[in-house]
């Protein structure tokens, strides 16, 4: 490639590369805010937090990066255009064919990590993440090591600690069992240990009483015990395995799933496969649609501006509605091929413009005195 396509290409990187940081950091802040009430109320470490939240970023990205590709363009080729350097270049030269390769590169580098994240990444991610939501939940353990605070990791126990040791010994233990209204019973210990067994979790209480009321509160039942061991796995929530979410299956699957679904399932299924597949396309559509609002039409600053503010108006109309396909499509098949059409006819539109089909949208002389023969 000449110098000023690598020149051009190098423009582009920086911008896309920035843009797709700040928005996915934006995103990634609102989305992962929503673990924050599971990784708290369960105890879990602030790894485990961003390990949960890397997970969302596949996701994330199959939509940010067409979207940070196309306003890094746009901005890119705008930039060039007003410092007049798209000017020096085609007066040295350089065609619009030539600008146009660039910039398709890079929506062909962006369009191949999109396809990563779409098609590999995402369900990884999704699946691993589903995977560790289910074992903490089942952890009930760790979500009761909270010193100072009534705990309630589950419907019917209550869990008070009043201070854990650094070796992990515990002092002061309440716990209160009402899975029962009529019979609550109530565990006091001056100490207690947790331990993680084969069997699952368990607090060892030591040095403590059990109280449990009868015949609606009249009568209170005290014993006391040296070492008690409370069975805490009862409370946990079943880890059954659970079907796979449509996000959470790889395109193979999404193309032959089982066939004893039902044939609702088994469409949403096939309108995921091809929305995967068609949402790459969008780079190339929201390349011709900046090579076109940065390359046709007079170069006055008002002007640009105006077809820049369509560009982005018309990439957006794009792209919602391809978002909109979404729901009609699981519905009825047949309108899968829209979610094609739409970035096709986006590319068409702009293919028409570049390509000079559009001569309202170009440059025309005013009025004049024409020219007269002279003998």
């Amino acid at each position: 490639m000449p110098r000023l396509s690598f020149y051009v290409l190098k423009q582009l990187m920086g911008p896309i590369a920035l843009f797709a940081f700040l928005m996915t950091c934006v995103v990634w802040l609102t989305q992962s805010l929503r673990l924050l009430d599971l990784v708290i109320n369960r105890g879990q470490s602030a790894p485990t937090f961003l390990y949960l939240s890397i997970l969302i970023l596949p996701t994330l990205l199959v939509i940010i990066l067409p979207i940070a590709y196309f306003a890094s363009t746009l901005y890119t080729l705008s930039k060039l255009n007003s410092d007049s350097e798209l000017v020096v270049m085609a007066s040295a030269g350089f065609s619009r064919t030539q600008l146009a390769v660039p910039v398709l590169i890079a929506a062909a580098i962006v369009m191949s990590l999109t396809y990563l994240c779409a098609l590999y990444l995402m369900p990884t991610g999704q699946r691993a993440m589903k995977d560790k939501v289910v074992d903490i939940r089942a952890d009930i353990g760790t979500a009761l090591l909270n010193e100072g605070t009534f705990n309630t990791p589950a419907k019917g126990l209550t869990v008070f600690i009043r201070e854990i040791d650094a070796d992990g010994r515990i002092r002061g233990v309440l716990v209160h069992d009402n899975r029962n209204p009529r019979h609550p019973i109530t565990y006091l210990a001056e100490s207690g240990q947790m331990a993680q067994t084969p069997a699952g979790a368990r607090l060892i209480m030591v040095d403590g009483t059990v109280e449990q009321t009868s015949s609606k509160g009249a009568r209170l039942t005290v014993v006391k015990f040296d070492r008690f061991v409370f069975d805490l796995d009862q409370f946990a929530g079943p880890t059954r395995v659970t079907d796979r979410a449509a996000s959470e299956r790889y395109l193979s699957e999404l193309f032959s799933p089982d066939p004893n679904i039902r044939p609702g399932v088994r469409r949403a299924y096939f309108a995921e496969a091809h929305n995967r597949l068609s949402q790459p396309l969008y780079c190339i559509a929201f390349a011709l649609i900046a090579l076109a609002a940065a390359t046709r039409g007079r170069r006055a600053r008002g002007a640009t501006a105006l077809r820049m503010t369509i560009a982005a108006v018309a990439a957006a109309g794009l792209r919602i509605a391809g978002y909109g396909v979404s729901g009609l499509a699981a519905s009825d098949p047949i309108l899968c091929l829209l979610f094609y059409a739409i970035p096709l006819l986006g590319m068409a539109g702009a293919f028409a413009i570049l390509m000079g089909d559009f001569p309202k949208l170009r440059a025309t002389p005013g009025p004049g005195p024409t020219a007269e023969t002279v003998p």
